[in-house]
């Protein structure tokens, strides 16, 4: 974290956890109440002793008055030589405006003189004994004034540097005792905050992981649940974790339910794929007996190839869900289970992916040649641990897709490589119009289609992609799209079977004689690194 944004999270205190908020509440009442106290304590005591000096110098006043008043002897007498009179204790004698004679008493007895610039404002005093303080060269004094009989006036002072001490002191005791109170409240209040708010956490916590969890397909294990310690109700927070673990509960039922209608409504579809095989198989058979066996009229004749073409068409739809129902059985189909493809179509084995990518193209280019087919594969092998069967759908879907969805004269390419940390890399390109961007994150879900995105849709049933999706998935791989104007590309990693046991070549059958991969699977031995190929149109 920078330091600005630590300083504009300093400033902006919701920002701050709420126990972070909660103690720095408690300190600032803290410090306002030890405030209040110390003004309190300064005020009373600074009363209170300056009271205690008034008290005393009126007293000092009036025995050093009464000294000088007393003596008979020739000349002004010292009044510092008055009874009681203390060390610091100030004495001047002022005639018709002029001090004659100004002194402070040391520690030791001895007489100090005062400057001529303390003469003057000594001298500016008001002898009707009213009481002052004044700042002199030799500290602060506080002073009062007292007419004598001969017509002089007696000026008598107490220092108050000792009241001064004694009130810094005071301030500086509540300073230290405020600021030890509030570090040691800030650390208990800390401590017992943050255990206070450990069933929040503990809240937290549950929540974040729920959060985590995919909870949109498959079977779902809701377990995580606020501790007991934190759902106990009768507490502001405790009812808070007992009506969140009542919420999961209730979640977690209505998610059972939801997997029990899924998988309901996945054992129907699959129910009725299978049994729609039995008579789309006659409809087909009888039809293509009718067109050997009868002549019909050319309205008949298109009648009897409208319904060829329409049971072929179902026929598709219905082997589609049922590899989408033996995907459901393994929980692959929804990116949730565990198994190999071998649990798709057979036992798994060694899987050559070139020819089949060579194959696929070349057959789909045979259905298409209004388009332009290109491939490149490596010379080496690339193998893969899967189902023959089940990999080949996979191209073959994803090539059928690109020719569907373009218009005639687009671009598609298959290229085939192997990556250093051994995953096999297929990526399936096409210079189509592209994905709508808000497409994209929905291409893979079951009979979704956006017609208006590509050209030439019909008869899409929006399953061929999910199927690609569950048995990629099957065989531990990714797949994803990447789609803009002009250029739209299927990514598929499957991981590479470079280090399995008891390693085969391949599992595919040879290519026939003839075909592009034949002729490619030929020509290996003295090929480049890559071998590349593109169909005639």
């Amino acid at each position: 974290m920078s330091i600005g944004s630590t300083a504009r999270k300093l400033i902006h205190p919701t920002s701050w956890h709420l126990s972070t908020r909660l103690v720095a509440v408690m300190l600032a009442l803290l410090t306002v109440i030890c405030a209040l106290v110390g003004m309190v304590s300064y005020s009373t005591l600074s009363m209170t002793v300056r009271s205690q000096l008034d008290s005393s110098l009126q007293q000092a006043s009036v025995r050093t008055v009464s000294f000088y008043t007393s003596q008979t002897t020739s000349g002004r007498p010292d009044p510092l030589n008055a009874r009681a009179t203390s060390a610091g204790q100030l004495s001047a004698v002022l005639s018709n405006g002029v001090v004659h004679y100004a002194a402070i008493l040391s520690g030791t007895g001895a007489r100090q003189q005062l400057t001529t610039a303390d003469a003057d404002i000594l001298a500016s005093l008001s002898s009707e004994g009213g009481l002052s303080t004044k700042e002199l060269s030799i500290g602060e004094y506080r002073l009062q004034a007292q007419a004598v009989p001969n017509g002089d006036s007696l000026i008598t002072g107490l220092p108050l540097a000792a009241t001064e001490q004694t009130l810094s002191t005071l301030v500086l005791s509540i300073v230290l005792v405020s600021l030890a109170g509030l570090m040691a409240l800030g650390w208990a209040g800390t401590a017992i905050i943050r255990r206070s708010m450990r069933p929040l956490a503990q809240l937290s916590d549950t929540a974040t992981k729920v959060s985590t969890l995919r909870l949109d397909a498959g079977e779902v294990a809701l377990s995580a649940r606020v501790p007991d310690a934190a759902a106990h109700p009768g507490t502001e927070v405790g009812n808070v974790g007992h009506a969140f673990n009542a919420m999961l509960d209730n979640v977690s039922h209505a998610l059972q339910a939801r997997q029990h209608s899924e998988t309901k409504l996945r054992r129907f579809v699959a129910d009725a794929s299978h049994e729609l095989r039995t008579p789309l198989t006659a409809i087909r058979g009888y039809a293509e007996l009718l067109a050997m066996t009868e002549q019909l009229t050319p309205d008949g004749q298109t009648s009897l190839d409208r319904v060829q073409d329409q049971s072929v068409r179902m026929s598709r739809l219905v082997e589609d869900l049922l590899t989408l129902a033996r995907l459901d059985e393994t929980g692959l189909a929804g990116g949730t289970g565990t198994g190999t493809g071998g649990k798709l179509m057979g036992a798994p084995t060694i899987v050559n992916m070139s020819p089949l990518v060579m194959e696929a193209v070349r057959d789909i280019q045979v259905a298409t040649p209004d388009h332009i087919w290109s491939f490149a594969v490596p010379d080496e092998p690339v193998e893969v641990l899967g189902e023959d069967t089940a990999l080949r759908q996979v191209l073959l879907n994803l090539v059928a897709n690109a020719a569907k969805h373009t218009p005639a004269g687009t671009a598609v390419h298959a290229a085939l490589s192997h990556t250093p940390d051994d995953w096999c890399l297929l990526e399936v390109s096409d210079s189509g119009p592209g994905i709508d961007p808000a497409f994209q994150s929905v291409v893979f879900d079951r009979f979704s289609r956006a017609d208006q995105a590509r050209t030439g849709t019909s008869g899409s049933t929006g399953l061929g992609l999910s199927i690609v999706q569950g048995i990629v998935r099957a065989h531990h791989g990714t797949v994803a799209v990447t789609s803009v104007p002009g250029h739209t590309t299927f990514t598929i990693r499957l991981p590479g079977a470079a280090g399995a046991a008891g390693t085969a070549r391949t599992s595919t059958a040879p290519a026939a004689p003839g075909t592009a991969a034949a002729s490619a699977a030929a020509a290996a031995p003295g090929s480049p690194e890559v071998q590349q190929g593109t169909f005639p149109r």
